[in-house]
């Protein structure tokens, strides 16, 4: 009998076999975790957003305070040339 069909043999006899009975309550648990895992999702994803709008909300209080487009005044008096 070559490996492959050794191997071929045990996939069936695996597949089979009786399935072990489920712990009572498993899908119940499991269901739980999955919306437990949805909600905090959901709330770091609001929270980022939150965050986002704040910084964008800051900058652009910023940029109106400060106008950085605005070239600042010169503060020595330019040179000039007495010839």
């Amino acid at each position: 009998m070559s490996s492959y069909d050794r191997k071929q043999d045990e996939v069936r006899r695996m597949l089979g076999a009786s399935r072990p009975a489920l712990p009572p309550g498993l899908t119940a648990r499991a269901a739980g975790r999955g919306r437990r895992i949805l909600r905090r999702r959901r709330r770091l994803r609001t929270a980022g957003w939150v965050l986002l709008a704040l910084a964008v909300c800051a900058f652009c209080v910023w940029a109106a305070l400060v106008r950085p487009w605005v070239a600042s005044p010169a503060q020595t008096p330019p040179l000039v040339w007495d010839r």
